[in-house]
């Protein structure tokens, strides 16, 4: 059982960093340029890396749920 739970916390750690890396990613392809103001590059960046990490975060644990979902269908027969 402890060797589940391990493997289980090492996929969702796996899972959340690699989601939001991607989220990352993506979100470079957005112009925050014209709704920053000016000298506030600092605040932009953590606002970027914030919503990078909320972005990730949902999607990965979107797929950690279906995954354990689908994993208790068995029971349902």
């Amino acid at each position: 059982m402890e060797l589940y739970i391990g493997q289980q916390a090492l996929i969702s750690i796996i899972s959340h960093i690699f989601f939001t890396g991607v989220s990352f990613y993506a979100l470079r392809a957005v112009m925050f340029d014209k709704w920053i103001a000016k000298h506030h590059v600092l605040q932009a960046q953590i606002l970027y890396i914030f919503l990078s990490i909320v972005i990730g975060t949902s999607v990965s644990n979107f797929f950690l749920e279906i995954s354990a979902w689908s994993r208790q269908l068995p029971y349902l027969f």
